[in-house]
């Protein structure tokens, strides 16, 4: 699939200087967009969707999974109807888990400056980049990435 097509199906924009006519990869493996890293969940034994998890489909106009700090550049979840679900109430012992997803066919993850990737059918966990960096009077202290 094109980005132009990606876009037009999801109704999302990238930023101008993002060539819309390469293809976006469908990934079978750990990726990162920004901010934000996939991991199959077959890689992560130690994190589990709790057990009042609820789980919640995937809407045609996608699903915000986290906004840059200053409230722009959403990193967007997209799926076509019925194959993709997902649940924020999953136990993440690092702490940087923020949705667990499944789907049945590729889904992509779109931002107006990274543009879209795909992601091949799976079972995923959406992890934010953590990074250590100055310092609070007791030590250094870590943030979470926001592009």
């Amino acid at each position: 699939m094109y980005l132009a097509e990606l876009l037009d199906r999801t109704g999302l924009d990238v930023l101008d200087h993002l060539e819309r006519q390469v293809a976006v990869s469908v990934i079978d493996g750990p990726q990162a967009q920004g901010d934000l890293i996939v991991v199959p969940m077959d890689m992560l034994g130690d994190v589990v969707e709790q057990g009042w998890a609820r789980w919640r489909p995937v809407a045609a106009d996608g699903f915000e999974l986290v906004r840059g700090e200053n409230g722009a550049h959403p990193h967007t979840l997209v799926a076509d109807a019925g194959t993709c679900r997902w649940t924020a109430e999953v136990y993440d012992p690092v702490s940087l888990g923020i949705v667990l997803f499944e789907n049945t066919a590729p889904v992509y993850l779109i931002h107006p400056e990274h543009g879209g990737s795909g992601v091949a059918p799976g079972r995923w966990l959406v992890r934010r980049q953590r990074e250590r960096g100055g310092f609070n009077g007791f030590g250094a202290r870590d943030f979470l990435i926001a592009d």
